[in-house]
């Protein structure tokens, strides 16, 4: 059976439990807003021993966990930025990813949106993910609190009122009339904890991530992401798909070669297979697949074995191909989304030297660029780009190492998000605290505070108005 199925029968049987759960001690649940609090004392015993326990290193953590705060609160204005100018510049990126820029990570949307460079995401996850990462966010809260001698009134639940049963942030009350009280660099400490703690999450996540990776997978093959090409001069290309050329040009090339994704292209020395990309501002050149044994039979997937030999990285390869002669068939198997498929390939000649042979594959490193793109690095620092791994325990091993991939992946993006200098987040009054520090007049600090505040709003409905937009052209 699909785990989906038992993941969709898991998100029934917790809907009922909570629901009971909550309607048996339905004295302890408030609105409270737009959200139905449950408060509960569990945990501020705890919460009260470590503020109090470990003064010495609270007071040093406090000056690490402002500063983070500000370089988080910095590093997410400057990436809204980015998202911003591609949601302008770049409509087309948008339709690609379809996913509204303002929209909370729920369970299978990866899978609904078809999001296929993330993992799939389960309401297995979800439940997990969301208790990791909000308590530990509001117990950092709470022990930084204690810390500064203020006092937890209550711990608890927080549910929106049309999904109720489905538990959707935790909650450290505070005294808040003790907590404006105290200085300005210790309600900065308490607000920056939970990212600080979220942080602190990502760090152990990735930790383990990369040991349970090293047990639980192995290389069994590896992965090409193109086939070998060349930079040809047009003024040396012969013959396009049987038309013989005469005083060849750009513009006579692109009208030749159309819309078609292989091309019998030839100039005096060597066959081509088809175009790989035109070389933006350059007409003298273009970038041309040679005729090789991979791209004619459209070889793709993951290379698990050549002639009968498993493969596991690079160099297994290149050892066996140079076993063979150009002209030789040889066996290959690759794998492809599970499966395994095996190919006949007859080698062909290496362009630099007629006796050796050739497959006629080979990989490109695409480095990621930006701020998400180097989360996304770092999330897979350890593993090898042009590597095929095999789980050890097929199911077992991808679900654990996904889930601890998304624990990683979200608490940065909450610590992120979190730290955003507007009203609803712990960001907002940090915000308000700074321009307070820095004009002692509290006015202004609102004023500035409550500008911050609708101008990333403002912000953001520009962002879904481009998202909007860029379906329509």
């Amino acid at each position: 059976m699909n785990f989906i199925i038992y993941d969709i029968i898991l998100l029934v049987i917790f809907f009922i439990f909570v629901s009971i759960f909550l309607y048996l001690r339905r004295k302890n649940l408030k609105k409270e807003g737009l959200l139905f609090l449950y408060r509960t004392s569990l945990g501020i015993k705890l919460i009260n021993y470590v503020g109090k326990k470990y003064k010495r290193t609270l007071k040093i953590l406090s000056y690490i966990s402002i500063t983070l705060g500000y370089i988080l609160m910095t590093t997410m204005i400057y990436l809204l930025g980015k998202i911003i100018w591609i949601y302008v510049a770049y409509p087309a990126i948008v339709r690609e990813i379809k996913v509204p820029p303002i929209m909370p990570l729920i369970p299978y949307l990866p899978q609904v949106f078809k999001l296929d460079f993330l993992p799939p995401f389960y309401f297995t996850y979800w439940i997990v993910i969301l208790a990791i990462i909000a308590i530990t966010h509001e117990f950092a809260h709470g022990i930084f609190a204690a810390y500064n001698k203020i006092k937890i009134k209550t711990t608890g639940f927080g549910f929106f009122p049309f999904f109720l049963p489905v538990f959707l942030a935790a909650f450290v009350e505070l005294d808040e009339k003790k907590m404006e009280k105290k200085s300005i660099f210790s309600q900065m400490a308490i607000l920056s904890a939970g990212t600080f703690a979220n942080i602190l999450t990502a760090i152990l996540f990735l930790f383990l991530m990369f040991l349970f990776f090293s047990l639980m997978f192995t290389p069994a093959g590896i992965i090409f992401n193109t086939y070998t090409y060349s930079a040809v001069k047009i003024s040396d290309i012969s013959e396009i798909n049987g038309v013989e050329l005469t005083n060849p040009s750009y513009e006579k090339f692109i009208s030749l070669i159309g819309n078609q994704s292989l091309n019998e292209i030839k100039t005096n020395d060597f066959n081509y297979v088809g175009v790989k990309s035109l070389i933006e501002g350059n007409y003298e050149y273009v970038i041309l697949y040679d005729d090789s044994p991979a791209i004619n039979l459209e070889l793709k997937g993951a290379i698990i074995e050549f002639g009968g030999v498993k493969i596991n990285n690079w160099e297994d390869l290149g050892e066996e191909i140079i076993q063979y002669s150009p002209g030789d068939e040889v066996s290959i198997k690759t794998k492809v989304s599970g499966e395994i498929e095996e190919y006949k390939v007859i080698l062909g000649e290496s362009p630099e030297d007629k006796n050796t042979p050739r497959l006629g594959i080979g990989f490109e490193n695409y480095e990621r660029s930006g701020i998400i793109g180097k989360i996304l690095n770092i999330l897979s620092s350890f593993k090898k780009s042009n590597i095929y791994y095999e789980p050890k325990f097929d199911g077992f091993s991808e679900f654990i190492y996904n889930l601890l991939w998304w624990i990683a992946l979200i608490s940065i993006s909450v610590a992120l998000v979190n730290m955003l200098p507007m009203g609803i987040f712990d960001g907002g009054r940090f915000f308000y605290l700074t321009i307070l520090a820095l004009t002692k007049n509290e006015k202004k600090a609102k004023r500035v505070f409550s500008f911050s505040t609708y101008i990333l709003l403002f912000l953001f409905l520009i962002l879904m108005i481009f998202w909007g937009v860029s379906f329509f052209k």
